[in-house]
């Protein structure tokens, strides 16, 4: 009995976990979706120069979870944010987006 409690508890960790990768993954598409098509004076960040010159540095923020900071992407992540106010993304969300653009 005490294994199947164990078994239990263990599909249920395992359910919980893949619906929080799902969360995260429907999330980073979106906020891919969003940077690729908002309209702001650029018309996408797909053409931003400042975004773009933020890949390597995303690529390094997302690598290290956040550890390293470049200033491309502190640039970039200004810029997204003064184009897209109010948004709630994080700084890794936002340096994913980046790396998919």
């Amino acid at each position: 009995m005490k294994t199947a409690y164990v078994l239990l508890l263990g599909g249920c960790l395992l359910t919980a976990e893949a619906h929080a990768t799902s969360f995260v993954i429907s999330t980073d598409i979106t906020m891919s979706l969003t940077l690729s098509s908002s309209k702001g004076t650029s018309g996408s960040f797909k053409d931003d120069k400042i975004v773009l010159a933020a890949k390597d540095d995303a690529a390094a923020f997302v690598a290290s979870n956040g550890d390293i900071r470049g200033a491309q992407m502190e640039a970039a992540l200004t810029r997204i944010r003064s184009l897209l106010p109010g948004q709630p993304y994080t700084d890794l969300q936002l340096a994913t987006a980046i790396l998919m653009l």
